[in-house]
């Protein structure tokens, strides 16, 4: 062993593998909460296409377009309060 070379002690810890372009990575994509919990449920369900394939994103977008469009539909089944008619 070389004076100039200091005695090396464990393991020599491997190299990080570099990343892959193809890799599924997070779009960044903020989401704000609206204040009605089952919405932003499904808001939150998004994050789940960012671990994905591209190829796995539609199941998720589907599964939260149809959520979203089922509260949308629930609203329009609630009973109508007529002290709520916004009508001139």
């Amino acid at each position: 062993m070389s004076d100039s070379m200091p005695a090396r002690e464990g393991p020599v810890p491997a190299p990080e593998p570099a990343p892959d372009p193809a890799a599924p990575a997070p779009l960044g994509v903020p989401r704000m909460p609206t204040g009605h919990a089952e919405v932003d449920a499904l808001l939150e369900r998004l994050a789940d296409a960012d671990h994905l394939a591209a190829d796995g994103h539609l199941e998720v977008y589907e599964d939260v377009h149809r959520g979203l469009r089922d509260a949308l539909t629930a609203l329009d089944t609630r009973p109508h309060d007529p002290s709520h008619n916004h009508r001139s």
